[in-house]
């Protein structure tokens, strides 16, 4: 179940969605923007995928902050989810959990 794709009519799917987008380009700041930068002196790769990024960022904490007050997420899950898009690769190892609460929100929203 965990590889299902999200639900964006639900609240932990468009956690799930933005999270990837973000840590994509999280990733790819770091591991092809920056090198960029100092290696090849393009300093405007950064620049822009810095924008990306931060945009996608803050698309990220305000999904995060409507699942915790429509609540889909506890105080708890908001902050993990939060801490998980400072560090590399943290949205990627968050989404199989969520994929498995995501699955309850959208089959407890099928039954009623």
């Amino acid at each position: 179940m965990a590889q299902d794709m999200p639900n964006l009519n639900s609240n932990i799917g468009r956690v799930r969605t933005l999270g990837m987008l973000e840590g994509i380009s999280f990733l790819f700041l770091l591991g092809v923007a920056v090198p960029l930068k100092y290696m090849a002196n393009l300093p405007e790769v950064v620049r822009w995928t810095g924008w990306v990024h931060g945009i996608l960022f803050l698309a990220y904490c305000y999904v995060v902050l409507m699942a915790l007050i429509n609540g889909a997420f506890s105080f708890w899950k908001s902050a993990l989810a939060f801490l998980a898009a400072l560090i590399p690769f943290g949205p990627f190892l968050l989404d199989r959990w969520l994929a498995e609460d995501e699955a309850r929100e959208v089959g407890a929203t099928s039954a009623e």
